[in-house]
C-alpha cells in the first residue's frame, strides 16, 4: 500500500491572489457537513459506501470480470453521463494509451452518443471478436443508452442465439424501472445500483468497478484509495479538509466575479477524468442560474491554443491545476552528435522531467498574467490516488453545491431536453 501521508491531496492555494476569511465558513460548513453525515433521505450514500468494503460484492465482480477476460475480447459497455464516464475516466488514466493492460480485455463504450455512423462502425469491428455486453442504467428509460441496447440485444441474440442471454450483464435498480423488469424477464444476471446515489457520485459502485476491472485495473487499490479519503474528509473543520477548502475557494472567487474554472492536467491519458469532473460540477451546481461553468484543458497540447485566451483573454476564468508526480513510464531525450535540432541541452533529462518544467513555467505565466490558481497535487498517477480523487472531488462537490444554496443530487434541466426530444419524436411519428 502507498505511504498514507503521500496519499492525501496537497492543495496549495497560495496564489489565488485573493484572502479568504476562513472564520465566516465556519458555520456554514459545519452545517453542511452535519447534513452530508446525518441525512438518509438524499443521494448521499456514496460519503459512507467506501467504508463498508463490501467484500461479497467485490468478489462477484472480480468473478465475472475473471469469466469476460476468459471468454471475450470485447465488453461493450452501454451507458451515458454517470452511467459511463467514471468508468472510461479511470480506464482511460489507468490504461496503456496504445494496446491493452496484460490482465485486462478491450472496453468499448456506446451508448452516450446518439451516431448512427459509431455504432454501426462499432458493430462492423465486431466480425471476428468474441463479445460481453454490459449495460448500465438505473431507469432504463434514457433514450440514448436504450437505443443502444435494443441494437446490441439484437446483435447478440443473432450472434449467438439462444446462449446469448448469459453474456449480458446489467447494472440497474435493485427494484424498479424498465430495465429491471428487461433483466428479470430475460434472466440476465445482474448488479445494483444502490438507490441512495445519483449517477454522477457512482463510479466506486458496480457501475464503474465492473467495466475497470475488465480494463484490467485493481478496484481493490482504488477503493483503498476511496476509504482513504473518506476517513481523511470525514474532518468538520474547513482548513483542515482540503475538500472543504476548495469548495471554499471556488465559491469565493464565484462570488468575486470568476465565471469558469479550469481543470488543467499534464497528462493526456486524464481527458476522460476532466469530462467526469465537467459533469459532477455542472450538473450538481448548475441551477438557479448560479454555478461555475466547468471546462478544462490538457497541457502542453492546450497551451498552443485556449492558452492564449488564459494569458491574455477576458479574464472570467481561473485554474485548478491536477498534477501526478511521478507516472508509470518515461522517455529519455537522446543525445545526437550532429545536435541540428539543437536540443543536446535537454539529453540528460526525460520528457517527464521537462514536462515537469513546463508545469512550473505555465503557473509562473499565467500567475503573472493575474490568473487565480489551485494547485491539487498528487504523488502518483495509479488506482489507489485516483480513488482518493474521485471521492475528494464528490465531497468538495456536495460541499460547494450546498455553500451555493443548490441541490447537488438532482438535474431538473436535463429532464428539459429528454421531455422535449420525446415529444418530437412521437409528434413527427404519428403525424408525419
Amino acid at each position: 500500500m502507498p505511504n498514507k501521508l503521500l496519499s492525501r491531496a496537497i492543495l496549495d492555494d497560495s496564489l489565488i491572489g485573493i484572502n479568504i476569511d476562513w472564520s465566516e465558513y465556519y458555520t456554514p460548513v459545519s452545517m453542511v457537513h452535519d447534513y452530508l453525515e446525518e441525512v438518509s433521505d438524499e443521494l448521499t450514500g456514496w460519503i459512507k459506501s467506501p467504508l463498508e468494503r463490501n467484500k461479497e460484492l467485490l468478489t462477484s465482480i472480480d468473478c465475472i470480470a475473471s469469466e469476460i477476460k476468459m471468454n471475450a475480447n470485447v465488453l461493450i459497455v452501454i451507458g451515458v453521463g454517470g452511467s459511463f464516464l467514471g468508468a472510461k475516466a479511470i480506464q482511460d488514466a489507468l490504461t496503456p494509451y496504445f494496446g491493452l493492460n496484460k490482465n485486462g480485455i478491450s472496453v468499448i463504450y456506446v451508448g452516450q452518443n446518439m451516431s448512427g455512423a459509431y455504432i454501426q462502425q462499432l458493430l462492423n469491428s465486431l466480425e471476428d471478436k468474441e463479445i460481453y455486453v454490459n449495460v448500465v442504467s438505473k431507469s432504463g428509460t434514457t433514450m440514448e443508452p436504450a437505443i443502444a441496447f435494443r441494437v446490441f440485444r439484437n446483435y447478440m441474440k443473432k450472434r449467438y442465439g439462444q446462449e446469448y442471454y448469459n453474456r449480458i450483464i446489467v447494472t440497474t435498480d435493485a427494484e424498479k424501472g424498465l430495465l429491471k423488469q428487461i433483466a428479470d424477464k430475460s434472466y440476465y444476471r445482474q448488479f445494483y445500483i444502490p438507490s441512495n446515489i445519483g449517477g454522477r457520485y457512482s463510479v466506486l459502485t458496480p457501475v464503474g468497478l465492473l467495466p475497470i476491472a475488465v480494463a484490467g485495473v485493481n478496484i481493490y487499490q482504488l477503493l483503498e484509495g476511496a476509504y482513504e479519503a473518506a476517513i481523511l474528509l470525514q474532518e468538520e473543520r474547513v482548513e483542515q479538509n482540503e475538500a472543504y477548502r476548495y469548495a471554499v475557494i471556488r465559491n469565493e472567487l464565484f462570488k468575486r466575479g470568476y465565471q469558469v474554472e479550469l481543470l488543467a492536467s499534464f497528462e493526456p491519458s486524464l481527458a476522460k477524468l476532466h469530462e467526469w469532473w465537467k459533469q459532477l460540477f455542472a450538473e450538481s451546481e448548475g441551477k438557479d442560474k448560479k454555478g461555475l461553468f466547468p471546462s478544462s484543458v490538457s497541457f502542453s497540447t492546450d497551451l498552443h491554443s485556449i492558452g492564449q485566451f488564459i494569458q491574455e483573454g477576458n479574464p472570467i476564468l481561473f485554474e485548478t491545476i491536477l498534477y501526478f508526480n511521478e507516472i508509470n513510464e518515461d522517455c529519455s531525450i537522446p543525445f545526437d552528435e550532429q545536435d541540428d535540432d539543437q536540443l543536446n541541452y535537454l539529453s540528460s533529462k526525460s520528457i517527464n522531467e521537462v514536462n515537469a518544467v513546463s508545469k512550473e513555467g505555465v503557473i509562473a505565466a499565467h500567475t503573472e498574467a493575474g490568473v487565480p490558481i489551485i494547485q491539487l497535487q498528487f504523488e502518483k498517477l495509479d488506482a489507489y490516488h485516483l480513488g482518493y480523487l474521485v471521492y475528494f472531488f464528490m465531497k468538495a462537490c456536495a460541499m460547494s453545491a450546498y455553500l451555493l444554496n443548490v441541490n447537488p443530487f438532482n438535474q431538473p434541466g436535463v429532464e428539459a431536453y429528454k421531455k422535449k426530444t420525446l415529444e418530437m419524436l412521437i409528434k413527427e411519428t404519428v403525424y408525419g
